[in-house]
């Protein structure tokens, strides 16, 4: 039992399936507002949820830069409970407002403060800087990748149960009440487990930040390789602001003709999405035999660009899930390159680069949803699927990083860092 306290997988778990219920409650609950005040116009009501979410989206994604590196470095001295917690009160605030505009019938500007709410706790960059510093203290080096592909792994398997079981959730009552009620107490049985069930990894010997270091010390105490940071940071980067926004506005796409889906049909939709996860988390653990990282997130660049540019077709539902089984390595990427930075970095400083990272990440989610909720409204009376194939053009530019990495690894004076697969390089002091 004191082993399993130890595992990060259930706070995923818990806080993915309620928030997958809260995803699904949310989208309709705009949307049908939308269509209200549209008087029935689906484009017209595209265009004003499209609006609504991107808003949302900036003020969670910008006030989370406020927060997450303070909680960052908060984090480096008091230990990740910080980063993993903290977020997770925003979470359960923000599902709570939503409940209030659900049965007082309040305007949708109350779902903006729901989202200064989250962004302020750190919002998901500060959680999942916690998840991923979590988890890579609590591995070893050769093993990070598929650990932390591990945790994405349960992040895609309860997404599918929730994205199966939230359509008809919704059914039970009121227009997504029911939904979001249970969303709310799942994700408050998340919060409780992180503060007091989860047992963390703690300092030893002879302070906080030598016991991080006797957990997961960085290669051989070396020097920090910035420049091999930059490029994962721009991968990472160019990744997400291709694909971000273009997911953003997927859901809404669905919900019009020629899909037309409805909430049981756009609960299939999340599951096949969430699926990925666990393809991906295969890919891991059976191509890694014979596949390098560098290998592996190229592999997952690729599927993912291709399946987005398959959706740009999607006029029935089977193509839409045809895409999504193309995208079946999508998800090896991120996770990847997570493990890559750990083991470049000193575990003492895992809180502060993870939460730089993921506050980037936040940034180039917002200017992707900004791009991508401009440009979608602008297309639909021409071709609504534009976004997808520029989406899969964007993503595509993240390979550049990862090749030039690999060049830099091929250089005389430059040696690679221990760790199995691992294609990161670092500065060979010895050589003159």
């Amino acid at each position: 039992m004191v082993g399993f306290l130890t595992l990060v997988e259930p706070v995923v778990i818990i806080n993915t399936v309620g928030s997958s219920f809260y995803d699904a409650a949310l989208t309709l609950a705009v949307y049908n507002r939308s269509l209200e005040t549209a008087m029935g116009q689906s484009d017209q009501a595209q265009a004003l949820s499209s609006r609504f979410f991107f808003v949302q989206s900036s003020l969670a994604s910008l006030l989370s830069l406020l927060s997450t590196v303070a909680l960052g470095r908060l984090a480096d001295r008091r230990g990740p409970r910080v980063l993993l917690a903290v977020p997770q009160v925003g979470s359960v605030l923000s599902k709570a407002l939503l409940l209030l505009f659900l049965l007082l019938r309040l305007p949708l500007w109350v779902l903006y403060l729901g989202a200064a709410l989250h962004g302020l706790s750190g919002g998901s960059p500060a959680y999942w800087g916690g998840l991923v510093s979590v988890a890579a203290l609590r591995s070893g080096e050769g093993a990070r990748s598929l650990r932390i592909n591990t945790v994405e792994l349960f992040s895609g398997l309860a997404g599918i149960a929730g994205g199966l079981v939230s359509g008809y959730i919704y059914r039970l009552g009121q227009s997504g009440v029911a939904l979001t009620v249970v969303a709310l107490l799942v994700c408050a049985v998340g919060l409780l487990y992180s503060l007091f069930l989860l047992d963390y990894p703690s300092p030893s010997g002879t302070g906080g930040r030598e016991g991080y270091r006797q957990l997961a010390a960085s290669p051989e105490g070396g020097p920090i390789d910035r420049s091999a940071l930059a490029l994962l940071f721009a991968s990472m980067i160019l990744f997400v602001l291709g694909m971000s926004g273009a997911e953003n506005v997927l859901c809404l796409f669905v919900l019009k003709p020629p899909l037309a889906w409805d909430s049981v049909w756009a609960g299939y939709g999340r599951a096949a999405t969430n699926a990925m996860y666990l393809t991906s988390f295969l890919g891991v653990l059976v191509l890694s035999r014979w596949l390098g990282d560098r290998a592996l997130i190229l592999l997952g660049i690729v599927s993912n660009c291709t399946g987005m540019a398959v959706l740009a077709f999607a006029s029935q539902s089977w193509v839409y899930f045809l895409a999504r089984g193309i995208m079946m390595f999508a998800c090896i990427p991120m996770p990847t390159i997570k493990s890559q930075l750990s083991k470049i970095t000193d575990a003492q400083l895992y809180g502060r680069v993870f939460g730089w990272l993921q506050s980037c990440l936040a940034l180039t989610d917002l200017l992707s949803v900004l791009l991508f909720t401009s440009i979608y409204p602008l297309t639909l009376d021409w071709y609504s699927g534009f976004s997808f194939l520029l989406s899969c053009l964007i993503s595509y530019l993240s390979v550049v990083p990862i090749l030039w990495l690999h060049w830099r690894r091929a250089k005389p004076g430059y040696t690679e860092i221990p760790g199995r697969n691992s294609p990161i390089c670092t500065l060979n002091t010895a050589d003159p």
